[in-house]
């Protein structure tokens, strides 16, 4: 009798899946829609961020698709050296508030908005839209906001996450344990890749030279941590040099003067196209306290070239082919460099180990992913089966390595930010600061 009860349990369990599946796999994905589905990206600009960057690189693919139309609604106006984009994607500027977003949503028919930005006020009015649905694009960093002690302010971001039927989530460990603590539903899905990796051949790493990427004057971003770095690395490699490729550097320029470095570190300003500094790098240095997604290592990686990560040990790229240190002195940061760059051995394994990890991060599976993302929500999936529809695109975070890592971040802020010294783990874990 027993025997019979559990056939028909598991009878019961088997239908249950393959009808999810069914539901999630067929009637979601495969069906293409009748009609043209119109779908906008909402960012800044279509220059020098990173956020900018994976519009176009995703658009440029996305466009090739039959059945979406495609526009950019951006805030800022056309712009100088911007990236490149399809001629047959649609522009929209909303420069000086002339135009307001919402009348472009609604004069555009737009089906669903892909939103990168933590307007609260705005969020909570597009929560309310009828027609059009809002994929909220998270390029943030949770340890961000703690670094600029922003609490309440993203305390309520996160509130109106939970009212947010679609958000995806760039950092693991925010989207396999943060936000699913704080009920928010969340999909991660791998930022796509500048290069193809195939198309790239990678630096020989026989160069004494250090590359550095990012935003000089965002004091987030820690350059000075590499510009000190070179006080020591040069006592041991004379010959070694440091690119800096950034804009609004003059904060940068004046510490590298002040500590007599002009002849080893040279900021070379803005470059749309860094590839040429890539080819002739050994070591790059990744400084920031806090970031996100950083398309630079997935970019160095692919030019096999060895990172070194100060204390961010949470991104989706932040293993293989990189070494991190939980240090804010660069000393330590200057003795981790010249390890690397005084062993070719050693320096070869890294840069092989971080270019083959680049082979899974694939932009024709990411394409395909962003495309049963939008198919999905655009015929109305629910939050319990957006939150599924990736459970199995990366591997998640073990349980028991998330009290490990937020213990290393928070070890990091307590050295750099005295009012942090009495935090918990807790505080971390339920944004509890005051």
């Amino acid at each position: 009798m027993n025997s019979y009860k559990y056939r028909i349990i598991l009878f019961i369990l088997i239908i249950i899946i393959i009808y999810n599946f069914n539901y999630i796999s067929h009637s979601t994905f495969f069906k293409h829609p009748n009609n043209n589905i119109r779908v906008a990206f909402y960012c800044r600009s279509l220059k020098n961020g990173g956020i900018e960057r994976v519009a176009s690189i995703l658009l440029n693919y996305l466009v090739k698709e039959e059945y979406f139309i495609f526009y950019v609604i951006t805030y800022k106006p056309i712009l100088k050296d911007e990236y490149a984009l399809s001629n047959k994607i649609k522009r929209i500027s909303l420069y000086n508030h002339k135009i307001s977003l919402f009348k472009e949503i609604k004069k555009n028919e737009i089906d669903i908005l892909i939103y990168n930005f933590y307007e609260i006020k705005e969020i909570q009015k597009l929560n309310k839209l009828k027609k059009t649905k809002v994929i909220y694009y998270n390029h943030s960093s949770y340890f961000l906001w703690i670094f600029y002690h922003i609490y309440n302010f993203k305390k309520s971001v996160y509130q109106v996450y939970k009212k947010c039927k679609y958000v995806i989530s760039l950092i693991p460990i925010e989207n396999d344990y943060l936000f699913k603590l704080w009920g928010i539903n969340s999909v991660f899905i791998n930022n796509p890749t500048t290069f193809d990796y195939d198309s790239i051949i990678p630096s020989d790493l026989s160069m004494k030279n250090i590359i550095m990427i990012g935003r000089g004057n965002d004091r987030s971003k820690r350059f000075e941590l590499g510009i000190l770095s070179m006080k020591y690395i040069i006592k041991e490699i004379p010959d070694c040099k440091m690119n800096i490729i950034s804009e609004r550097y003059k904060n940068l320029k004046d510490l590298i003067e002040i500590s007599k470095l002009n002849e080893y570190v040279i900021i070379t300003g803005y470059k749309k196209n860094p590839e040429p500094f890539y080819k002739n790098a050994s070591l790059h240095i990744f400084s920031p306290v806090c970031d996100t997604y950083p398309m630079v290592i997935g970019e160095t990686k692919i030019y096999g070239i060895p990172t070194i990560l100060c204390g961010i040990d949470y991104l989706a790229l932040s293993n293989e082919g990189t070494v991190i240190i939980y240090d804010n002195e660069p000393t330590t940061l200057a003795k981790e460099a010249i390890k690397i760059l005084n062993d070719i051995e050693y320096r070869k394994k890294l840069g092989k180990a971080a270019r083959q990890s680049m082979k899974k991060i694939d932009n024709k599976i990411i394409v395909n992913n962003w495309i049963k993302l939008l198919l999905s929500v655009y015929k109305g999936i629910d939050s319990f089966n957006f939150t599924r529809l990736f459970d199995n695109s990366h591997k998640r975070i073990n349980e028991n390595k998330v009290d490990v890592i937020l213990n290393n971040q928070l070890k990091i802020f307590k050295k750099l930010d005295p009012h942090l010294r009495e935090a918990t783990l807790d505080d971390i874990k339920y944004y509890s600061f005051s």
